[in-house]
């Protein structure tokens, strides 16, 4: 197996004049096929980088069952998936073709793959069936590349530094680069929201899942079953300004927008798919939803009837005990290390936990993913059962929604988010979805309004975007 030398430069630059927005508007045009990642966390002080990565000079993508491969000195592989392929293996090879030089060891990402996992690729790592369904936005299954160019901002510090992974060591743009961030102008672009807002439920529709959903409950098919529906609207111009308005609508832990040139998924995730960090791994599942009134006395008496609610608590608890399953299928010393914290998001208050577990030293990160993917919080349990109810009951299929986006370095350090509150752009069409988690005592009036609920961030933004 052939593997690729990456020779790394870098430069400390201030940043106090300048934010990851701006920055990214000025990259975007030179640089297409560009990705900014930030955080609005609940827990500020842990995250205080933004990340803009551009110039892929390496991919890995899987479509139609195919696994395509590019490489830093212009070759290519493919490879046809069948039952002596494992996409984990492939995957992890990839990352493993790769060495960088570095005379510095940072403490933040600077080197690795920067992508997303569908919902759909789970048939990849389970023996499940997930067809393609009439009416679907299609999408690679999987989708990571390595970028020559990574600017790393240090909001706390106000400085940024600026690397270049170069194939070729005497291709270092780094003089560029920097020379493009002092560009005092840069290029920016109207958006406008066209016809009605359209979905694949009606309410009525999705009441009538929500019992199914329930029997199944009842019968004991599945404790918990999280069904989803899809909404679109179309637009013209950037839909880099609902984004924008997103990030300031609902700053979440993961914020970001991924520019893949005839599609971009862009997001506001309260949710960790999974991080596994020197080999502990965590996940931190949400479960149990109360909408938020805008009082903040409200609030504060609406987050104690959620933490004593049973319907909510039992659907927590069930998604705790699922996390500590997943991460003891190739770890040990599992524990939850925070349970049913209150948090509070902009239009909604959540109870979230934290679940960590060590994986063995022999396993690799990607077969941890492999692992627990999907979040239990997006399929329900037990998750192969309930993920077999949702192929059979979800009228189209659900592409990006319920998968994963983010990074994995070339040491198997993880960080990915769940993509919800997350938009597909598509063919100047925004497309989004939800669900909600229902247990046999669900009500159908309420999921339907939950998934309302957990979607108004995003129709808001919409709205704002236009005023930009």
């Amino acid at each position: 197996m052939k593997t690729f030398n990456l020779f790394t430069h870098h430069k400390k630059i201030l940043t106090d004049t300048i934010t990851p927005v701006t920055v990214y508007y000025k990259i975007r045009d030179k640089y297409p096929n560009s990705i900014l990642l930030e955080s609005g966390d609940y827990h500020r002080n842990h995250k205080n980088f933004s990340y803009i990565c551009f110039n892929p000079i390496a991919s890995i993508k899987i479509e139609n069952e195919v696994i395509s491969q590019t490489f830093p000195d212009g070759s290519t592989t493919q490879t046809t998936i069948d039952s002596n392929v494992s996409v984990v293996d492939e995957i992890y090879k990839f990352t493993k073709r790769f060495n960088t030089s570095c005379d510095e060891n940072f403490k933040f990402i600077n080197n690795g793959i920067f992508g997303y996992t569908a919902y759909d690729a789970v048939r990849y790592f389970e023996d499940i069936e997930i067809s393609k369904k009439e009416d679907s936005v299609s999408i690679p299954d999987v989708y990571y590349a390595v970028y020559k160019n990574i600017i790393a901002i240090n909001h706390f510090k106000n400085e940024a530094y600026i690397f270049a992974h170069c194939y070729d060591d005497m291709d270092n743009n780094i003089h560029d680069i920097d020379a493009l961030i002092n560009v005092q102008n840069f290029a920016s672009y109207k958006f406008t929201a066209k016809n009605n807002i359209q979905s694949n439920l009606t309410d009525d529709e999705f009441k009538e899942q929500v019992k199914l959903a329930k029997k199944h409950c009842q019968r004991g098919d599945v404790f918990q079953l999280v069904l989803s529906r899809r909404f679109s609207q179309e637009f013209t111009g950037d839909d880099f300004n609902v984004y924008r308005a997103l990030r300031s609508i609902n700053p979440s832990p993961y914020l970001f927008y991924f520019d893949y040139g005839d599609f971009k998924i862009f997001g506001s995730s309260p949710e960790a798919q999974l991080i596994v960090t020197n080999g502990l791994a965590e996940i931190h599942p949400i479960a149990g939803t109360f909408k938020r009134t805008g009082d903040e006395e409200q609030d504060e008496i609406l987050a104690e009837k959620l933490k004593n609610d049973d319907k909510e608590n039992a659907e927590h608890v069930m998604l705790v005990d699922l996390a500590r399953n997943d991460l003891s299928r190739h770890g040990n010393n599992v524990n939850v290390e925070t349970y049913r914290e209150v948090q509070f998001f902009s239009h909604v208050i959540h109870l979230v936990s934290k679940v960590t577990g060590k994986k063995h030293n022999a396993t690799s990160t990607m077969q941890v993913v492999a692992d627990t993917f999907p979040a239990g919080t997006l399929s329900g349990a037990p998750k192969h059962m309930a993920m077999q109810l949702i192929e059979k009951y979800e009228k189209t299929s659900r592409g990006y929604y319920g998968g994963a986006i983010g990074f994995m370095d070339f040491e198997g350090n993880f960080n990915h988010a769940i993509m919800i509150r997350t938009f597909l752009s598509k063919d100047y069409k925004l497309n989004w979805q939800a669900g909600a988690g229902m247990v046999s005592k669900s009500d159908e009036d309420s999921e339907t309004q939950e998934v309302y609920n957990k979607l108004g961030a995003l129709k808001k933004a919409i709205k704002v975007a236009e005023e930009i």
